[in-house]
């Protein structure tokens, strides 16, 4: 037998493979224990062969020791592996599924990330849990305050001040049960500070030490978290064709519901990184807000548009922008332009 494409279900201690022929027959297929089956793809599987994985917990790393013995590794998003699963959801059919899947011409692939992408990603989410969890402290010293008459600012730098006052005084309602909790959760608050802080100065280390980093913070809105970031999320840029392709992977483009010939754009799609997403959106609002201070051609461009459209769509095109255009940067290793950044498109 000659196996011409194997797709991989993976799991935490078994794999199931399905290897099928130049026919499309299927001549391999069975579980393999996670020791065991690296071995079992050289001994089995030519290095002609395609091998597909879904790109879940661990499939980067797999995909890279695959690569690194010569095999062309291909991974695909769970949702797009879906429809081709046939009757009952077993490994057996998600292992057919995912075979059957990465043949399709017109499939999207995802790019297997690099140990440092990896590396990058993971700071940012690290960092982006410790902000929920330090959002939901200070948001149960607000209620809970609350409770005893006591009014909380909205911002947290002002909570920060305004605990030590609360607990030094002894006037404002607090019973000695309560300061104790209060005087915890202020610990768990300067805590989670503290760590957040940490990750910031790791992530601007990060941003000196990356030649992309670095040429990516020439762009407006964009700081070391950003540039990171996009970092992590790019590479060298080669899991996109064009910008554009890497704005649609980050929902920055509108939806699209068309019938009869008849085109209606709607809001942006939201799909993919939320959390990419998410930075560069505030990124963009505070270059828009800072661009009448300035008079080159992408702040002309913003102070132009937004006079036509509200300031949230102004704001979404601006990032919608900021993305292609670090795509170019990264994909061709150029630097930022000012002349090219107020153009119509940036491919």
């Amino acid at each position: 037998m000659k196996i011409r494409r194997v797709g991989v279900d993976l799991a935490k201690n078994v794999f199931q493979v399905h290897g099928v022929d130049q026919h499309e027959q299927p001549v391999w297929q069975r579980s393999v224990k996670r020791a065991q089956w690296l071995g079992e793809i050289q001994k089995h599987v030519p290095q002609t062969a395609e091998i597909g994985m879904e790109a879940c917990a661990g499939a980067h790393h797999w995909a890279r020791a695959l690569e690194s013995r010569g095999y062309r590794v291909k991974l695909i998003a769970p949702q797009f592996v879906k429809p081709y699963v046939k009757s009952n959801k077993t490994d057996r059919n998600d292992a057919e599924a995912i075979c059957e899947a990465m043949s399709r011409p017109s499939m999207r692939f995802v790019a297997i990330k690099s140990v440092e992408q990896q590396d990058i990603h993971y700071v940012h989410r690290v960092r982006s849990e410790l902000v929920s969890q330090r959002t939901g402290k200070a948001n149960q010293i607000r209620g809970l305050v609350g409770e005893y008459g006591l009014v909380a600012p909205v911002r947290l730098g002002q909570l920060r001040m305004a605990v030590p006052l609360w607990l030094e005084d002894a006037e404002n309602g607090l019973t000695p049960r309560f300061r104790r909790v209060l005087a915890g959760l202020w610990r768990d608050l300067t805590a989670l500070d503290e760590r957040v802080g940490e990750l910031d100065q790791e992530l601007k280390e990060l941003a000196e030490e990356h030649p992309a980093a670095r040429r990516l913070q020439q762009l407006r809105g964009v700081g070391p978290v950003i540039a990171t970031a996009l970092v992590a999320a790019l590479g060298d840029g080669s899991g996109f064709r064009k910008g554009r392709d890497f704005a649609v992977s980050l929902g920055l483009t509108p939806r699209q519901h068309s019938s009869g010939g008849k085109a209606h754009l709607m809001g942006i799609s939201k799909r993919g990184d939320s959390y990419l997403r998410q930075l560069l959106v505030h990124g963009a609002r505070a270059a828009v807000r800072t661009a009448k201070l300035h008079d080159d051609a992408l702040s002309c461009w913003i102070q132009n548009l937004n006079a036509r459209k509200h300031t949230n769509v102004v704001v979404v095109a601006l990032a919608n922008k900021t993305a292609r255009m670090a795509w170019a940067m990264i994909h061709n290793d150029v630097d930022y332009e000012p002349q090219l950044a107020a153009s119509a498109a940036t491919s």
